[in-house]
């Protein structure tokens, strides 16, 4: 952080005193020099030793992680582990439920099918049935391709008698990877301001058109990236009690195998 940007703001002569001695920094001024010797450095009658070391202890105190004891934590963690077993969203339907075992601990899930096969009414259903089962939960959707049909939701959660629950649904349109991005950005950044935030769920539908562009049998930068965003989604539904679900679509396999005829055998996830 930048010593300017310090609050209550420091006077400016002093700024441009530490600047001369090139600290414009916290870590140029907590690492540099100790009190004493930045305190010989500066002009004379600008400042205190006693100031500097008010200072010094200022900025310190204003960088460093916020304490917290282990056995706050360690509580917080059990009761977070049994709000987890009671707080899985599911879709309804018993058979698919006890197949995954539910949608939710906190994991990334990717729904993959062909074009029309229902992927994007299941992460609804399982998106809109959490939300009329909770009523402090939230959820963020990203649409990638502008299908998102608010008057389909809202005709949905009429006939259901929820309409309270889309106050709660977040819609985001985001075309490109870095738009997804910012989204992904602004959420955790709610997360971080109010710790106790309720969003449980993020929807991306769908992930195929973000890197499908970027993919290139002469390039393994687009799979990088691909791997990278991954990994960070995982990160993020670990760190924040989120479940991410994926939308994906299908393509043809490159590889015929002899022996299986059934249409459903000659295609897999696209972008794997």
């Amino acid at each position: 952080m930048r010593l300017r940007a310090v609050l209550p703001p420091l006077p400016d002569e002093l700024l441009d005193a530490l600047e001369d001695l090139g600290i414009k920094t916290d870590a140029d001024l907590l690492f540099s020099d100790d009190a004493v010797d930045l305190w010989r450095k500066l002009p004379d009658d600008s400042i205190t030793l006693q100031e500097v070391v008010d200072l010094m202890t200022r900025v310190a105190a204003q960088q460093a992680a916020p304490m917290m004891r282990g056995d706050v934590l360690l509580q917080e963690e059990t009761e977070r582990c049994k709000k987890r077993a009671s707080d899985a969203l599911y879709s309804g339907v018993q058979a698919l439920d006890e197949l995954v075992g539910g949608f939710g601990q906190y994991r990334v899930l990717e729904i993959s099918g062909d074009r029309c096969s229902g992927k994007t009414a299941l992460a609804l259903q399982i998106v809109l049935r959490y939300l009329s089962g909770c009523a402090n939960s939230s959820a963020v959707w990203i649409d990638t391709t502008g299908d998102f049909s608010a008057d389909r939701v809202h005709q949905i959660m009429r006939d259901d008698g929820s309409l309270e629950a889309l106050e709660r649904l977040q819609v985001s349109l985001a075309f490109e990877l870095e738009a997804v991005q910012g989204v992904l950005e602004s959420a955790q950044y709610s997360l971080n301001l109010e710790p106790k935030a309720n969003i449980r769920c993020i929807v991306i539908d769908s992930i195929t058109p973000l890197f499908r562009p970027l993919l290139s049998v002469v390039s393994s930068q687009g799979h990088s990236l691909m791997t990278t965003f991954m990994r960070r989604l995982r990160e993020f539904a670990e760190m924040y009690s989120l479940t991410i679900l994926i939308i994906n679509s299908t393509s043809k396999n490159r590889e015929t195998f002899s022996g299986f005829r059934h249409a459903a055998c000659c295609r897999s996830p696209s972008l794997s």
